[in-house]
Parts: structure tokens; C-alpha cells; sequence
């Protein structure tokens, strides 16, 4: 039976990832807690609005209200990355070659590790960014669609257009698709291994009753698992063409209670599903069986991570309570 270790915090906390073994939870005060022999807090923004962990080293990175893009280690050592007085960082990304991105306003930016930072102008506001697995190349999500930059030449972005407030985005792990949440209850997805000069095809993943604010890949980049109904919506990715024509999964089903937060075992194809009324559940696609692991709480579930052998998962709360589960015990 898994245990809980729960812990408790005053605020919204935005995000919680795990940097080795010890979770950093982000409070949208500004504040990180961590849990390592006890509590610890390092203070790093006047009001912090984004926070996601580095997957190419073991860091996090964050944007707050005060125009601050900042790299924490695992130490909880924090490094300021850039800073844009009076504007409010809202959206980061991490890449390959300890390139970092960030947007405020219409522009994107990418600062590489040698400190150099790169501006790419938008016509509208930047909603969402990714870097792409392969290659230094960055993603913007906006309105009516997204802009794909290659970083490090001059050669114009290619445009993927879909009309609509696209206001999030991620790639395939292997890097032949591009899916974005949308304001309307709805995620778009685009396949991009078309030949050169050839139109990227687009995928409609339609029929939420809710708007779709967490997505994650499994390990293998089979599937992609989506907030946004009363169970996990879950796509599967692998064929050629997506889901394209496919039926996605349901998992976890409860009534009209939503899941807010969705995240894959680093390893197996398993899932958490965390629901607005702070209950957790896993279930394995292979059979659909389910696993109680954390009876309802305060507040909607905002973020879950595991750690890197997926014997722990941390949960955080848009009402401060948050924890641990030991899976293992």
C-alpha cells in the first residue's frame, strides 16, 4: 500500500519537481520548498509565475513577475539568466547545449550557455514555448497558431497556422509531431516529418468539457495523457500518423470530478492522475487497473512529479497541501 508523507504550505504552489531525490516545490509567492532532511525555503522571485525542470541537467528554471529568469540547482543554489525589469516572464523553456528560452510580450528569447541571448519578434502575444528533441530549435505557441525557429541561423520560422488562442505547446519525444493546448476545450496537433516545401497535416483532438492545462508523454513517447475531462484522455502516438483517426483512452474515470494534472512513470506505462478535489490515482494502460494513491484533499492538484526511478511521486495543491508518495512501501 503506498504511503503518504504530507506536506504542508501556505499558497498556490504553481509546480513540484524533483531534483535527484528531493522534490523543490514552487510557490507562486516566489518561494521554493524543498524537502531534504526537513524543510527548506530559498527565496528567488517577487511573485514567480512559471517553474519547470531542466531535463538536460538537474535544475529548474523559473519566470516571475519580477521580469527575473533564474536557474535553480539542486543545491538550491540560485543563478539569475536574464532579467527584463517591469515585464512579467510568463512562459520558460529548457534546451539542449544549456540553452534557455523565455517571452515576454510578442517576443520569444533564447539565451545560450555562453550567455548570448536571441529575440524572435511574434506578431501576437507568446502563449507557450518547447524546444525541440533534436536540434536547437524553439517553439512559439500564439494566437491562430505556432512559429518554429531555428536558433542558431537566419533562416525564416516556419509557420504552422490553426485559427484560435493557442496557449501551450510540446513536442513528441521523437520529434515528428507538435501538439498545443488551445482556450477553447481542445488540444491541435500538427505531424512534421512531411517532406521539405510539403504542408504539415494537422491532428484535431476535440470533445473536452474542460480546457486542457496538463499534458505528458510516456516514456517511449507512445502516448500523450491530457487534463481536461472527468478521467485522463489519453492519445496514442504510435503509429505514423498519430491519432489520427484513433479514439484516445479514458482512464481513471470519476463521475464530473476533472483531472487537473496528468504524469507519466519515467519508466513504465503507468500514469498519476491528479483531480480537482485532490485525489490521486495510477493506472496502468495495460490493463486499466487502478491504484488509490492519495484520498482527497483541500485543493485541486496542480503538479506531479516522479523521481528518476519512479519510486516516488510528489503532488502539489492549488491550496497548499502537498506530499510525497512512496509507491515502494
Amino acid at each position: 500500500m503506498p504511503t503518504v508523507a504530507p506536506f504542508d504550505l501556505d499558497g498556490h504552489i504553481l509546480a513540484v519537481e524533483f531534483l535527484g531525490d528531493v522534490p523543490f516545490f514552487a510557490n507562486a509567492s516566489g518561494s521554493f520548498h524543498r524537502l531534504d532532511g526537513g524543510e527548506r525555503v530559498s527565496e528567488a522571485h517577487q511573485g514567480m509565475i512559471a517553474c519547470i525542470r531542466d531535463p538536460y541537467s538537474e535544475s529548474l528554471i523559473s519566470g516571475g513577475e519580477d521580469g527575473k529568469v533564474l536557474r535553480i540547482s539542486a543545491d538550491a543554489g540560485v543563478t539569475e539568466l536574464a532579467s527584463a525589469p517591469r515585464k512579467w516572464i510568463s512562459q520558460v523553456a529548457a534546451g539542449p547545449q544549456g540553452a534557455v528560452a523565455f517571452s515576454y510580450g510578442k517576443s520569444s528569447f533564447v539565451r545560450l550557455s555562453d550567455g548570448t541571448t536571441k529575440e524572435f519578434p511574434e506578431e501576437r502575444t507568446v502563449e507557450g514555448l518547447a524546444f525541440a528533441p533534436k536540434g536547437l530549435r524553439i517553439a512559439a505557441a500564439r494566437y491562430n497558431g505556432v512559429s518554429m525557429h531555428w536558433v542558431g541561423t537566419a533562416a525564416k520560422p516556419v509557420d504552422l497556422e490553426w485559427k484560435g488562442a493557442h496557449t501551450g505547446v510540446t513536442f513528441s519525444p521523437d520529434g515528428n509531431f507538435l501538439v498545443t493546448t488551445m482556450q477553447e476545450n481542445a488540444l491541435h496537433g500538427w505531424k512534421l516529418d512531411a517532406k521539405p516545401g510539403a504542408e504539415a497535416r494537422h491532428m484535431r483532438m476535440t470533445g473536452y468539457p474542460a480546457k486542457v492545462k496538463s499534458l505528458s508523454w510516456s516514456a517511449k513517447g507512445k502516448w500523450l495523457a491530457s487534463s481536461g475531462a472527468p478521467a485522463a484522455i489519453v492519445w496514442p502516438f504510435q503509429g505514423k500518423d498519430g491519432p489520427m483517426g484513433k479514439a484516445p483512452l479514458e482512464l481513471g474515470t470519476r463521475a464530473n470530478i476533472m483531472a487537473t494534472s496528468v504524469k507519466f512513470h519515467p519508466a513504465e506505462d503507468i500514469l498519476a492522475i491528479g483531480f480537482i478535489d485532490g485525489m490521486i490515482l495510477a493506472v496502468r494502460l495495460a490493463d486499466n487497473k487502478e491504484a488509490l494513491l492519495r484520498r482527497p484533499g483541500k485543493g485541486a492538484i496542480t503538479s506531479m512529479s516522479w523521481n528518476k526511478d519512479g519510486k516516488l511521486l510528489a503532488f502539489a495543491s492549488e491550496a497548499g497541501d502537498c506530499g510525497v508518495v512512496d509507491i515502494a512501501a
